[in-house]
């Protein structure tokens, strides 16, 4: 159909929804792990503990404990997270108490690593805001509908008269966006949208654009993913996205997607490096460093060893693929089992497949000496929030310097 006959509410629709050989193959998309993490080795020494006052591997002094069976009181913990807090937090009984609840919810010891790695994202994502304004948001918004109604043909006219529909609260779509301070809020419009539009609900469901929210920005995906394979602790009431935007919610599954899984580093950096650009980005990126040295080929540093659409791995081959299928032969694997490896990328088994123990021997024998199994992903922060030129090593040294200052204050 074309454009001019595109009916006013169906084209603000289409412009919103555009804002934004060894066992059997595995599923396309491996589920969320959600093993809990005792004390990672990149936030501190293993469990158990060194006896109370002595020096840990790394030179800290930790703590003393209490002497007796008695277990610490919630109380205590509570007091010891509201100490970890920057002075900048405003309520911070109320952050402490759900950090604290999400740690219990989550398995989680109560330890001033975790928690502070885990209020260190807090403080560079919101500033400690449950629900964080985003400056400049209408003109963002009006901004991305100019540039979608240009590459789609509509009318800046037919845009305008749609937008002055009534919306669910009484207000027009274009008073709520000219108002619009915060990502709850633009997600609230969208899901109006969705719902408000004709056949919203079976043409549209699953394009709102806000795909991260809260204090933490988690990814409203990961949420619902999470969410399927471990119950949510707090009541059931309201959406596991809506409640992503939430402080509570935020915290909870923000704390998941930084610490609930094995990160295979030394230096709490790369996890943070991940939490910016995906889990294992930083192990996958030293895998994309050691086939480079194999292959020869300028292959990015970015983490992603193969190629996604729509958040699943495409069946044409990516570069890192395309190299290791050339070394197919020194590796002893078919490229049916170099796939099937890849496929873990985002996952700890890929760390412990045929393809990654191999890949990496080889690059160990060629540089006569191990090379690096952690490496910063090489990525760009593109979004219509970031005004000025950012990338993921940026993110992950501003919360290692939050972390370290988190720790100061133990």
């Amino acid at each position: 159909m074309p454009a001019r006959f595109v009916p006013a509410s169906l084209a603000v629709a289409m412009l919103l929804a555009g804002c934004t050989t060894i066992g059997p193959l595995p599923p396309a998309s491996a589920p969320v792990e959600t093993r809990p993490v005792l004390l990672p080795p990149d936030l501190g020494p293993s469990q158990p503990s060194p006896p109370a006052g002595q020096p840990t591997p790394s030179g800290d002094k930790p703590p003393e404990k209490p002497t007796g069976s008695a277990p610490i009181r919630d109380s205590d913990i509570r007091s010891m997270i509201v100490r970890l807090l920057p002075t900048s937090a405003k309520d911070r009984n109320g952050w402490a108490g759900d950090l604290q609840t999400a740690f219990t919810a989550l398995g989680f010891p109560h330890a001033p690593q975790l928690y502070c790695a885990a209020i260190a994202v807090i403080e560079q994502e919101s500033s400690f805001q449950a629900d964080p304004v985003v400056p400049g948001l209408p003109a963002i918004v009006w901004r991305e509908l100019e540039q979608r109604g240009s590459k789609y043909g509509i009318p800046k006219l037919l845009i305008n008269t749609a937008l002055l529909k009534s919306s669910p609260d009484g207000r027009s779509y274009k008073q709520r966006i000219d108002a619009l301070k915060t990502e709850k809020q633009l997600n609230a419009l969208f899901e109006d949208m969705i719902a408000e539009l004709p056949a919203g609900k079976q043409l549209f469901a699953g394009y709102n654009p806000v795909r991260t929210g809260g204090p933490m920005q988690v990814s409203i995906e990961f949420a619902e993913q999470f969410a399927r394979d471990k119950p949510y602790p707090y009541p059931p009431g309201r959406s596991i996205r809506d409640e992503v935007f939430t402080r509570r919610g935020g915290v909870y599954f923000g704390s998941a997607i930084l610490l609930d899984y094995p990160a295979p580093y030394d230096d709490v950096v790369y996890r943070f490096a991940d939490f910016n650009a995906g889990r294992y980005s930083s192990r996958n990126a030293a895998f994309q460093a050691a086939l480079r040295q194999l292959s020869g080929q300028a292959l990015s540093l970015d983490g992603d060893l193969l190629r996604y659409q729509s958040g699943k791995p495409s069946a044409q081959a990516s570069s890192v693929e395309t190299a290791l299928q050339a070394l197919a032969g020194k590796l002893r694997l078919s490229r049916a089992e170099i796939r099937r490896d890849l496929l873990l990328e985002k996952t700890a088994g890929f760390g412990q497949s045929p393809l990654y123990l191999r890949t990496m021997a080889l690059a160990d024998s060629q540089a006569g000496r191990p090379v690096a199994r952690q490496a910063m992903p090489r990525i760009d922060l593109k979004s219509p929030k970031i005004t000025r030129q950012l990338t993921t090593e940026w993110f992950a040294r501003r919360v290692e310097g939050r972390y370290r200052s988190c720790l100061g204050r133990a």
